[in-house]
């Protein structure tokens, strides 16, 4: 038997988880039940399934419901509501889909697994979202290898797989099998008001020199140069100085994190990149900003009261409702930290994000994966990416459409990054307790003036603690 504990994972870090998001500002965890009736396949219900054809590849009952679960955060459910479930119903008029939205995944969800009772397609997003690595261990999730294996849905001649961006299979995979579509392909960076920069002759900066050069004429201009939340947000800032730590010394080095590789956090590229924003946060942060939750903000930077903020392409989408006429979302790389990064100051990391996945133990998995199916098609993606602004995985499926300036300039981004566009990390998918501390030491780092070589120990400590921890099931990637 195994546990599934609520998580406070944000399904950005999720880049993972990466999320989309509607956060919650509680950063306490909960334990909902303690054990998940993950082995005992005698409580799983009697499934659905039907004859596998060519319109029918997975072989689903046509005449059996699905029930979906939305997380209600930064992407809305309009998505699902006006473009996935219409999608759905006209190829299976017979196979009613329930349908519900929450912000709280963790607490609706967990309790009917652990009662046998899981929904069929669900969408473990926001900062209550459950545990991923425990929902796998414990047999839950379904293995999605017939999901990639069938044909698009509208791409004739290729299988879902081959309609999917690069690395989007391998973000959902956990010890070789995929459980996980996830679905939305976020753009990490600094986003900022490409008017307030166009209107003050600020140029985006490519250096570190240049960055806090014009961190200074910022700060000089009665502008809060750069900040995050501290209260719900700090896995941004942990994004922010693990990709600075990847452009130093390569992906290498969050891969070695990643695998709880000893040494890995005193790596020299990890205490550079920390040192290099514990400057930033010493000079240019403003610290009230670490009782503040990321909408609000997101919201000062709306009213031009900050420059610059580490983020997912979800933000432009998030603030929509917010956002003043004029105000032009834009992202840029983190700037290069040393002259001698092994990334160039245009690599970028950009990663699939959103879990999508398919209770394994539902009343209809092959129904759930159907429907993952449709998410898949060109079709529903481009329906995503309207109405979300965000791009999905799907390859090309936005292609020659204008969206919005937040979108375009991520599309920009990606198109300078070229080949050296990396995925980041999924240790804080993996593995909660270091997710956790990492969130931690950013903060400290950021906020109570934290020494970079402290800040290195202490998460060294915190990945040999796990890595020393019998009880918790250990993943790798290559």
């Amino acid at each position: 038997m195994s546990d599934i504990t609520a998580s406070e994972l944000d399904r950005r870090t999720l880049l993972r988880r990466a999320a989309a998001v509607g956060l919650a500002a509680t950063p306490a965890v909960g334990m909902l039940s303690a054990c998940v009736g993950g082995g005992s396949d005698d409580t799983a219900p009697e499934q659905a399934t039907g004859e596998k054809s060519a319109e029918n590849p997975l072989g689903i009952d046509p005449k059996t419901g699905i029930e979906v679960i939305i997380f209600d955060g930064g992407l809305g459910t309009k998505y699902a509501t006006d473009v996935d479930i219409p999608l759905y119903n006209k190829k299976w008029p017979d196979s009613k889909v329930t349908y519900s939205a929450t912000q709280e995944v963790s607490t609706v969800v967990q309790p009917r697994i652990n009662a046998g009772d899981a929904p069929d397609m669900i969408n473990n997003s926001g900062s209550k979202l459950m545990d991923f690595g425990a929902v796998v261990n414990a047999g839950q999730a379904q293995d999605l290898t017939d999901l990639f294996a069938a044909p698009s849905w509208d791409v004739a001649g290729k299988t879902v797989a081959e309609t999917l961006v690069p690395g989007a299979i391998e973000q959902g995979t956990y010890n070789g099998k995929p459980y996980a579509v996830n679905y939305a392909y976020t753009v990490f960076g600094l986003w900022y008001n490409k008017a307030l920069f166009t209107k003050n002759n600020w140029t985006v900066p490519e250096t570190w020199a240049d960055f806090t050069a014009l961190l200074d004429k910022i700060k000089a201009a009665g502008i809060t140069p750069y900040g995050y939340a501290g209260a719900n947000a700090s896995y941004y800032q942990v994004r922010a100085i693990l990709t600075s730590a990847g452009k130093i010394g390569g992906e290498q080095v969050l891969k070695d994190i990643d695998n709880l590789k000893a040494g890995a956090w005193r790596n020299d590229a990890i205490v550079k990149a920390a040192a290099a924003w514990a400057e930033v946060g010493k000079k240019y942060l403003d610290k009230s900003f670490l009782g503040l939750k990321h909408t609000e903000v997101q919201l000062r930077q709306n009213q031009d009261k900050l420059a610059f903020y580490p983020c997912g392409s979800w933000l432009e989408n998030e603030q929509a409702k917010d956002t003043p006429p004029g105000f032009e979302y834009a992202v840029a790389p983190y700037p290069s930290v040393t002259a001698a990064d092994t990334l160039p100051a245009a690599a970028l990391n950009a990663a699939a994000g959103e879990i999508y996945f398919v209770a394994a133990k539902g009343k209809n998995p092959r129904g759930g994966m159907e429907y993952l199916r449709g998410m898949l098609s060109k079709e529903a993606a481009l329906g995503f990416t309207k109405l979300t602004k965000s791009l999905t995985v799907v390859a090309g499926a936005a292609d020659g459409v204008t969206i919005s300036p937040g979108l375009t300039s991520a599309n920009e981004a990606v198109g300078k990054a070229g080949k050296d566009i990396f995925m980041g990390y999924l240790f804080d998918t993996w593995y909660k307790k270091l997710d956790d501390e990492s969130r931690a030491a950013a903060n400290d780092l950021m906020f109570k003036d934290y020494d970079a070589q402290k800040f290195a120990d202490r998460m060294e400590a915190a990945s040999q603690a796990v890595a020393s921890d019998s009880s918790v099931t250990k993943f790798t990637r290559s």
